[in-house]
């Protein structure tokens, strides 16, 4: 099986604070570069898991950008990139408070030239599968999405979907968003992202199983909480183990998440060992700087 994994990369520029934010001020920390962008994120982890991986995007003819496409190689990714000539390649200021918990200001950049041509159908094939980040279908390159999304069901590929953050869905409206979701396939989302699609806050597993109704599966996290899975008729929940750590990063947790479920998934494991390898990956993500792992 090959896994597909279409929609944004992006320079993190992560800045760790050491307090709370002051604002007008100066607020102290360490700040790293590092590669991040949802799908790019999901890509690396499951290569990191063994699994064969493509990432479809967009990146600036720039250094930035032939440096994530290095980077993206040497994780063990096969890469399928359009090249902006003018546009530069996406940045994403991450602050990360003590806490663990991040804040994002993305400027998307080339990731909105994606077009449909770039997406490599030709290559679809029944028993892939495709991840589409939900960032894609935010933004302009929502028809490259939807073309990749019709390909694959037409191929016989299994599809998911990442809700990607909850200001901007709750910004598009969760009827729109949910109408570009395949009926059949498996949505992720975290807590406030399932809150905007509900309509209200829940407890994981209801909100899982009330989101299943409209789609075939869906995989609600909760940080260090449970995460839950349903399909609407059967619902599955599971803790994460505690971190230790205070110095941790949650930024790409729910990327590395999606990585660990879907390749459990792949191997026909039933919904606690695709919930328990979901938040082994996420625990490593969060021992790391910003949202990819580490090269080995």
């Amino acid at each position: 099986m090959t896994f597909f994994c279409l929609g944004d990369l992006m320079v993190d520029v992560v800045a760790r604070l050491f307090g709370p934010l002051a604002e007008g001020s100066d607020s102290p920390g360490v700040i790293s570069y590092v590669g991040g962008g949802s799908a790019a994120n999901t890509a690396a982890w499951l290569a990191r898991v063994g699994e064969s991986t493509a990432f479809i995007g967009a990146i600036g003819d720039d250094p930035a950008g032939q440096g994530q496409a290095e980077s993206l190689h040497r994780l063990g990714v096969d890469v399928r990139f359009r090249v902006d000539r003018t546009r530069p390649t996406g940045t994403c200021l991450v602050l990360v408070a003590p806490s663990g918990e991040r804040t994002m200001v993305p400027d998307p950049g080339a990731n909105l030239s994606l077009l449909d041509h770039d997406v490599p159908t030709d290559e679809f094939r029944a028993g892939d599968h495709l991840h589409v980040s939900g960032y894609a279908l935010l933004r302009d390159s929502r028809d490259a999405a939807l073309h990749a999304i019709s390909a694959a069901c037409q191929a016989a590929m299994t599809v998911s979907v990442g809700a990607a953050s909850a200001a901007p869905l709750e910004q598009l409206g969760a009827a729109a968003f949910l109408r570009m979701v395949p009926d059949d396939a498996l949505l992720f989302a975290n807590e406030k992202e399932a809150g905007v699609l509900v309509g209200v806050p829940d407890e994981p597993d209801e909100l899982a199983r009330r989101l299943a109704a409209g789609v075939g599966q869906v995989v609600i996290t909760a940080g260090s909480g449970a995460a839950a899975w349903s399909n609407g008729a059967v619902t599955a929940s599971m803790a994460a183990e505690r971190l230790d750590r205070p110095e941790l990063d949650t930024t790409g947790a729910g990327d590395a998440f999606a990585a660990g479920f879907l390749a459990a998934r792949a191997r026909d494991a039933p919904p606690e060992v695709c919930l328990r390898d979901g938040h082994a990956l996420a625990a490593a993500a969060c021992r790391t700087t910003g949202g990819r792992p580490e090269p080995r």
